[in-house]
């Protein structure tokens, strides 16, 4: 029993040593995707206008969700290239693209999770939207683009994590699918050092 708990806190600690590392490169990764942010916003029109009607729903896809998707691509660029050299230490295992399409595909799903949250948080019938009293856009502290924006981005990171450490960089940089199985993992790496 004593062995086994000494196991797990071992690979426990090693995650949590793989969260913090993530952790820093997703807080650069914030600042780059609001930075992106802020510049879209303040070239093209504005975020709320309509760019496309779906149906006749009453939504539309509006200029937010174009910036929030081009920052998120850029965001994305940035953190796979820190993820890859730092934290999963990567780079020299596998070629840039076969490990960036997990990683990119892994994104848009957490992008898409974003787009619905965004929405939520910015559509004025919204039960959960920011209130235009508080947020009535008129600075960047009180603009609700941004702060829907880092909500969204505070919501989808744990899930982005916990995908991209299973298949993104442990599958792909080995070559063994079974490192995607959390349960495995020890068992196969433990296997690997030995050999």
């Amino acid at each position: 029993m004593g062995s086994r708990r000494a196991a797990l806190m071992a690979r426990h600690g090693r995650n949590f040593g793989l969260l913090g590392r993530f952790g820093l490169v997703g807080a650069s990764g914030v600042l780059v995707n609001l930075l992106t942010l802020v510049v879209l916003r303040r070239l093209g029109p504005h975020f709320d206008d309509a760019v496309v009607a779906i149906g006749s729903s009453g939504f539309n896809i509006r200029w937010y969700h174009v910036y929030s998707t081009l920052a998120f691509l850029v965001a994305n660029l940035s953190n796979f290239q820190l993820n890859r050299t730092w934290t999963f230490r990567s780079s020299k295992a596998q070629r840039w693209w076969s490990e960036y399409w997990p990683f990119l595909v892994v994104g848009f799903g957490g992008q898409l999770v974003g787009l619905a949250l965004l929405t939520l948080l910015m559509h004025p019938h919204s039960p959960v939207s920011l209130p235009t009293q508080v947020f009535d856009d008129s600075s960047g502290l009180r603009n609700r683009l941004y702060w829907s924006q880092l909500i969204v981005i505070g919501l989808v990171t744990p899930l982005s994590f916990v995908f991209n450490k299973l298949w993104t960089f442990a599958a792909v940089r080995s070559g063994r699918l079974d490192l995607a199985d959390p349960i495995r993992e020890g068992e196969v790496m433990a296997g690997k050092e030995g050999a």
